[in-house]
């Protein structure tokens, strides 16, 4: 009996033995059945607990600005000799950091094209309306102004026009201006078209208002800033002397200055012309006067009188807005100038080094920044935000984006050689001078 009771013990322990044992195995069957698969995926240590809910969504469309869709836009043309865009990883921040100058740059292709033509846009002048008028190229449409320290973002119509809800702007000058009060209403105009509410007995000054935003924009012919008599026609004839007060503001801007919350004031090449100049109602000289037994004083004389007027008046006024003061731009004549067969005929942006500022244009920009720089440090201790647009840079090297020939309506449409007068000054529209908006509406964003 004890020994079936020892036998039935000794059974019995080998089957709790053998039961570790298989349990010992099939656990470490297990472990390297786990240890094979874990070695097999690899692990995200950047997001260890991200599941798919926390995935990063991209921005819904209606977030993004849409371009706004241009009439009639050409096609960019083939180009040869395109250069290179300079390198799009140009650090984006140095614009928040204050370091970047706007106005140094590049024109680089543009294969979008204008965001307008004159079929989408009706308030271009006849004079500046080049793709009407027939001008047979269109590569100058196909080219973006990107200044080299930074990113310039296209201009956006509507985020300006919000911005702009219930203010008022003024554009002062002469006819470089009105190009580019038009070159402004068309951009906005893909978001609202303009209504003309007033215009002067010669429509040289104008206002309009965008009803939605209850935003105006003004056009004021002061092409001198002072007081002017001038005898002219349409086509730049004179028939007698401008009679210049040089103590004396035009009127005309000074009287709506205050009301004004934004103001871009320029002048220049007008001060070129004959004139007689007069201070405390008394003639003190002139310029191109030849048998007025006066003494001739320069233009450069007269431009800083002036200037300097217009300059203190801003700088002194304790204007709450914002005032930019604009230098002249430069033309692009050759072979002559405005009267005596000047032309215009390159289609593509010069080349670095290959254009010159012209020793008269450099003179009057010289002479404006001389003048703002004064007029800046009384703006500043005043508080008054006074600053500098200087555009020589972004349109000195395009003197394709000029009318040229085509100032005028189709003007080889009866002769192929017939000889017309060339504008070389003014600016296509669409063109090169839209541009101007992209850089204001960053410095205004900026400011």
């Amino acid at each position: 009996m004890k020994l079936i009771w020892r036998l039935w013990s000794l059974n019995k322990h080998n089957h709790w033995l053998f039961k570790l044992a298989v349990a010992i195995l099939l656990m470490g069957l297990s472990f390297r059945l786990f240890f094979y698969q874990s070695t097999t995926f690899e692990p995200n240590f950047e997001h260890p607990f991200l599941d798919k809910t926390q995935v990063p969504k991209p921005p819904l469309s209606a977030d993004i600005p849409k371009t706004p869709v241009a009439v009639d836009i050409p096609k960019p043309p083939v180009s040869v000799d395109v250069p290179e865009p300079e390198d799009e990883e140009a650090p984006k921040n140095e614009l928040d950091a204050g370091k970047c100058d706007l106005s140094v740059g590049d024109w680089i292709p543009n294969p979008s094209g204008a965001i307008y033509t004159n079929a989408s846009c009706p308030l271009i002048e006849g004079h500046q309306n080049c793709m009407r008028n027939g001008r047979p190229d269109s590569g100058y449409l196909f080219w973006r102004w990107k200044p080299r320290d930074c990113e310039l973002p296209p201009f956006d119509a509507q985020r300006f026009l919000q911005l702009m809800r219930n203010k008022a702007w003024a554009l002062i000058g002469d006819s470089i201006s009105r190009n580019h009060v038009q070159s402004l209403l068309c951009m906005l105009s893909s978001v609202e078209q303009a209504v003309e509410v007033y215009h002067d007995k010669e429509y040289k000054s104008k206002r309009w208002h965008f009803p939605s935003y209850n935003f105006t924009i003004s056009n004021i012919w002061s092409p001198f800033l002072v007081d002017a008599a001038i005898f002219e026609d349409n086509n730049g004839v004179s028939t007698a002397e401008v009679q210049l007060q040089l103590d004396k503001l035009d009127e005309k801007w000074t009287n709506l200055y205050q009301n004004i919350d934004y103001a871009i004031i320029s002048t220049g090449k007008w001060f070129l012309k004959a004139a007689i100049y007069h201070e405390n109602d008394t003639v003190v000289g002139c310029h191109i006067c030849p048998g007025k037994n006066f003494t001739e004083k320069g233009f450069v004389f007269a431009y800083e009188k002036a200037l300097h007027y217009a300059m203190d008046f801003i700088a002194t006024s304790k204007h709450k807005g914002l005032i930019f003061f604009r230098t002249s731009t430069p033309d692009h004549f050759e072979n002559g100038e405005w009267h005596n067969g000047g032309t215009c005929l390159k289609t593509t942006p010069a080349k670095e080094g290959e254009m010159e500022l012209k020793d008269l244009n450099r003179i009057l920009r010289d002479t404006e920044l001389a003048e703002f720089e004064k007029a800046s440090a009384k703006a500043a201790d005043s508080g008054v935000n006074l600053k500098l647009l200087d555009f020589t840079n972004l349109l000195l090297s395009r003197p394709d984006g000029h009318p040229g020939p085509y100032r005028q309506f189709h003007p080889f449409a009866e002769d192929k050689n017939a000889t017309v007068q060339n504008d070389c000054l003014h600016w296509c529209l669409p063109g090169p001078i839209d541009y101007w908006n992209d850089v204001i509406m960053e410095m205004i964003f900026n400011s």
